[in-house]
Order: C-alpha cells, then structure tokens, then sequence
C-alpha cells in the first residue's frame, strides 16, 4: 500500500473546479495504490462529482459553528454596514479554522501528507505547528488574490512540505518562498480524455461558455459581445453555470432580444460533456483565473477557443494552434476573432483540428507522474 494522504476542502456538492479536479487527482491516485482520505468542512453530503468508492470521506460542519451564527446575524441585521459579506467572510473562516484544527489534532498522525486545496485552509495550516511540515498547498488561483491578510500569511507557506500550483506566474511568486514549488496542471476526468477528434459536420452552429455566474467571470461582457457580433441567424448561445448575476444576466438577455442565448444553469459532468461535444467554440471572459479547467475541457471536445487573457491560467493554455488569447477586456479583438470563425468554416474547421491535437498533451498520465514525484 502506497502512502496515506488526506486532501481538505470544503465541500463536493455543486459544480466547481477545485471539486471536479480534487475528484478527478484522488479517483487516479486511489489507483496507483495510494489510501486517500477526504476532509470535507460542511455537513455530510451527496457526491456532485463521483468519487471512488475506495476514498474515504469525513465531514465536519463549519456551517453549525459559532461563527457562522454570527454571520448569519451580520446578513440580517447588519446588512447594511459596507463590506458586511467581506466581514463575514472571515469571520466565516475562523470557524472553518477552529473545526478543522479540532478534527486534525485528532486524526493527523494517521496521514503521511496533508494536501490543503483552497489557499484560505493552506494559509492557517502553515502556522499549525502539528502539520505544516506534512501539509502540501495545491493552489488553484492568482495568487494575487486574497487580500492583505491572506497574503501575508502566505510568506508563512515557508513552513509547509511543498506548494504545487498550476501556472508560471504562480510558480515565481511561490518559488521564493518555499523552494520546493512546482508546477502540476489540472488533469481532466476519463470520460473528457477518451473522447475522439468529433468533425464540423457532426457538431452544431453552437458557442458555448462554462463558468460561475459572478462578476469575477464577467459573463455579462461576454453577452455584449453575443450582442455587438454578427452571428449568422443559425448559430447559437450556450451558457452553463449557475450564481449570484443569474437574475442580471436574464434580465440583459431579455431587454437585448438575444433570443440566440440560452442560461442553461448548473449542470452535471455528463451534460456539460454531451454540449461541448456539439459545441464549436467555446469562450472565456473571465477578469481572473486559477488555470481555466474548462478551456481543457473544450479542446477535448474539438473547440476553438476564444478567451481574454486574464491573470492568469488562459495563457497556459490558449495559443495560436487552438484558438486567439485576447487582451482583457478588449472587446472589440474579441467580437473580430469571433466573427471571423463564425463566417469562415474553413477556417474554424482547421482550428477545431488542431485544437483537438492540442488537447493530447493535457492527458493524465503526465500529470500523475508529477503528482508522484511530490508525494515521493
């Protein structure tokens, strides 16, 4: 039996890309032969991605903790004090932190390595003195953001095993402080991967976009440009996710007529596959990015890409052989990129074939290797 590892994060019951990553990284390392252990930081819950059944999983509930009856409080009755939900927000985190030290005080000696998924929990175990020196930091976001405070603690990310992070910029930030940084790529799940090349001609007239509906994604934007483009009348509009702006962004598409857009809301993996694979181009416009999972995702499904070249996970992976990277927030490169692909099949027929080629050295079993490396 390989060594016994326990990955925390706070929960697997919506769409996410640290959930669907986090459960794609256990499902292959529970085959190479490790004993894997998930902390989940909320109450126990139906998996939303599927998780090997030789995973064992634990749940304790931050929700039920003093904190968060203070925040709830705070939403109430104080709503209308400026910043209360940043306020919150930590408040929030002490709570996750006092549950979770509790837990690891208990169970901590069991595990050979602690690999902390989100930079808020990897930034209170770098000053836990009982599992720092065992605790691997998977970041999965700039780390730019955060704030003043967590980016103080982050200089504490010295005391931990080792950082793994998903792009260059990330890598020089997190390089100078714990030397053994390095940089692993998000892998997709089997069902993405097996996929074969899919041609033109089987696909729709279909341009698809993945993401929260938050104003870090900035979907909004990407429906103006839906609105300023000359899409032929055939050509349709997906959006699939699900979040704060929902209500904002059918209200746009009703005032605008984009009769063309659907809101498809939050989907399961086997739905999304299904649309990519019937999707011609997909799209990003998010402000900022950890790596841009669903970018894979989409050169799996034989997409063209289109993305802004935000901070800072597009750059990894868009590029001339599988789509345009364009300047953040500059949307009248993006609306030309767009139009030109949408009245130009020969064009859009051999990027769709490249892209695909392209999406061949994003498979797992790279990426397992160096997964195998750091936890050596």
């Amino acid at each position: 039996m390989g060594k016994k590892l326990l990955f925390i994060y706070y929960q697997n019951i919506k769409a996410g890309g640290v959930a669907k990553v986090l459960a794609n990284l256990v499902n292959e390392l529970v085959d190479e032969g490790y004993e894997i252990d998930i902390l989940f930081l909320m109450r126990n819950h139906e998996d939303f991605y599927p998780i090997d059944s030789r995973v064992k999983k634990h749940y304790v509930d931050s929700f039920a903790h003093w904190a968060f009856s203070i925040c709830t409080f705070n939403k109430k009755r104080l709503h209308f004090i400026p910043k209360i939900q940043s306020i919150n927000d930590y408040i929030y985190q002490i709570g996750v932190t006092l549950v979770m030290n509790k837990w690891l005080g208990d169970h901590h000696r069991n595990y050979d390595n602690i690999i902390s998924c989100w930079y808020k929990l990897s930034c209170t175990l770098a000053i836990n003195k009982d599992v720092n020196e065992k605790t691997i930091a998977w970041e999965h976001i700039s780390h730019k953001v955060g704030g003043s405070l967590y980016n103080r603690l982050k200089a504490k990310y010295k005391n931990l095993d080792q950082v793994v992070c998903l792009n260059e910029d990330d890598y020089d930030y997190y390089k100078a402080i714990n030397p053994k940084s390095t940089i692993i790529g998000n892998m997709m799940d089997k069902e993405i991967e097996s996929q074969l090349f899919i041609p033109s001609e089987k696909k729709d007239n279909l341009i698809t976009m993945i993401a929260r509906l938050d104003e870090e994604k900035n979907v909004l934007e990407f429906l103006e440009i839906i609105k300023e483009s000359d899409l032929p009348t055939d050509w349709q509009v997906k959006v699939i996710g699900d979040g704060s702006q929902m209500s904002v962004l059918k209200d746009y598409i009703n005032d605008n007529s984009l009769s063309n857009v659907s809101l498809l809301g939050q989907l399961n993996s086997d739905q999304v596959k299904d649309i990519l694979s019937k999707s011609k181009i997909s799209c990003l416009t998010s402000l900022r990015e950890g790596f841009g999972v669903v970018l894979i995702e989409a050169l799996f499904s034989s997409n063209a890409l289109i993305a802004y070249d935000c901070p800072s996970g597009p750059s990894e992976i868009v590029n001339e052989k599988n789509g345009f990277l364009i300047p953040l927030r500059d949307k009248a490169t993006f609306i030309d990129k767009l139009n030109g692909l949408v009245n130009d099949p020969n064009t859009l027929d051999s990027l769709m074939k490249s892209s695909f080629a392209e999406s061949q050295k994003w498979k797992k079993d790279a990426i397992i290797e160096k997964w195998k490396n750091v936890l050596s």
